[in-house]
């Protein structure tokens, strides 16, 4: 039996499990494992588990699983909160670069420490599939507007579209966006969680790059958007053909530490 120090973090709802792992103690984790770690019942609950990581010419590399219990594409808020977390940890002050499965990111971190401004990925391709965008921001996302989104069954709908024979195999995340005038409503179905989640940090990255896309807004971007776990801010540059600069921006909180054994 292993007994693991954890940290829990929560980026606008999102909720993640923070393990320190810079002495590779913890670099045999089962999918079964994870899997239990990140159940709400059985477990210590969480979207996903993440392990902070030794990596030479970075400040840390981050390793992210799904709730599922397998290693997963990049994840926005997860980058935001195991920001946080190496703060906490004294590996970092108030800037970082650090390696994710996408490649390398920069961050800045408030004094604080609950609020990271995170660098996404540069986008360049912008499909559609029908009325809903297709993109992959560190993660594949699918876009589609509605109306009247607080009442959308999104586990339903999500799960609907997530399976259908184009995406079943690798699977996306789904999301839906309503246009409020000041802001974006967003909620996404996450695979890998298969579920609803609070918040999707790539998520709305890749809803925010789908609406100056729609509308042909080049320039400097600023969209705010609420999810059901608070408010995130998305900003980048688009010259017509590519988004450059891309931050997604919000809270990243520690909830409580605890270890558990397993």
């Amino acid at each position: 039996m292993t007994n693991i120090p954890f940290y829990k973090y929560q980026g606008a709802g999102n909720d993640f499990i923070l393990i320190d792992n810079r002495n590779n103690v913890y670099t045999d984790l089962s999918v079964d494992m994870v899997k239990k770690l990140c159940d709400r019942r059985f477990g210590i609950g969480a979207d996903g588990l993440m392990l902070l990581q030794n990596h030479a010419g970075y400040d840390f590399k981050m390793d992210y699983y799904n709730a599922d219990g397998n290693l997963g594409s990049m994840c926005g808020n997860g980058g935001r909160c195991i920001v946080a977390f190496a703060k906490e940890l004294g590996v970092i002050a108030e800037e970082t670069t650090f390696l994710a499965v996408d490649g390398p990111h920069y961050a800045k971190i408030s004094a604080k420490g609950e609020w990271v401004d995170l660098q996404m990925i540069d986008v360049d391709q912008v499909s559609t599939d029908g009325n809903a965008f297709i993109l992959n921001t560190g993660s594949p996302h699918y876009v589609e507007h509605v109306s009247e989104l607080e009442s959308l069954d999104v586990y339903f709908k999500g799960k609907e579209i997530r399976n259908n024979p184009t995406y079943k195999l690798e699977g996306i995340n789904v999301n839906f966006i309503e246009n409020k005038g000041d802001h974006y409503f967003v909620r996404t179905f996450e695979r890998g969680v298969e579920d609803e989640t609070y918040a999707c940090g790539t998520g709305v990255t890749a809803v925010a790059i789908s609406m100056a896309k729609q509308e042909n807004q080049t320039g400097h971007h600023v969209k705010p958007i609420k999810v059901l776990g608070g408010n995130l801010r998305v900003e980048f540059d688009y010259d017509g053909k590519l988004f450059t600069n891309v931050f997604l921006c919000g809270p990243a909180q520690l909830v409580f530490t605890g270890n558990i054994k397993i």
